[in-house]
């Protein structure tokens, strides 16, 4: 488990693509250079926890070594063409980096394709469990971010929470 986590808001977008077959619908992925801001929860972990992460995501194999240098030095590290094989650094907290891996192309760049019920709700659950955000702002933003845009609404989002509780 992570040492701590704490909510943050990153300069970029949120937006959804891709076909996720664990969940069934369009993944989120991060651009950096998109305008806006993602809300979003950062994770304390070690460079091994986030290796062992990114190795999940990437469909890599785990326990190896992730090479940080590129991403420490330049800001981004493209690792492959695959989805979540690009990491980035989006700033700094407390002198520590904020890490994520996201897709190597932009927001714009793919067709977008709306997440299911459940990722949908899963996402929504995680921002809202940090307390820096209210019910309705967290909805209304999951429901506006590309994808999730048009299939998605503030109040469909909020009936995804409460049909969980």
């Amino acid at each position: 488990m992570p040492a701590r986590s704490i909510p943050v808001e990153l300069t970029g977008a949120m937006y959804f693509a891709t076909e996720s077959p664990v969940w069934g619908g369009g993944r989120a992925f991060y651009d950096p250079q998109a305008t806006g801001r993602m809300l979003a929860r950062a994770h304390l972990v070690t460079a091994d926890q986030f290796a062992d992460i990114a190795a999940q995501e990437m469909y890599r194999a785990p326990n190896t070594d992730l090479d940080l240098v590129e991403v420490l030095t330049q800001g981004r590290a493209v690792l492959g063409e695959g989805r979540y094989e690009t990491l980035v650094c989006a700033g700094q907290i407390e002198g520590m980096p904020v890490l994520t891996f996201t897709a190597p192309w932009g927001m714009n760049d793919v067709q977008w394709v709306p997440p299911s019920a459940a990722y949908a709700r899963f996402l929504a659950a995680g921002l809202l469990s940090t307390g820096a955000w209210e019910l309705d702002a967290v909805a209304s933003y999951v429901a506006a971010c590309p994808g999730a845009a048009g299939h998605w609404t503030q109040q469909s989002i909020i009936d995804l929470l409460i049909e969980k509780t």
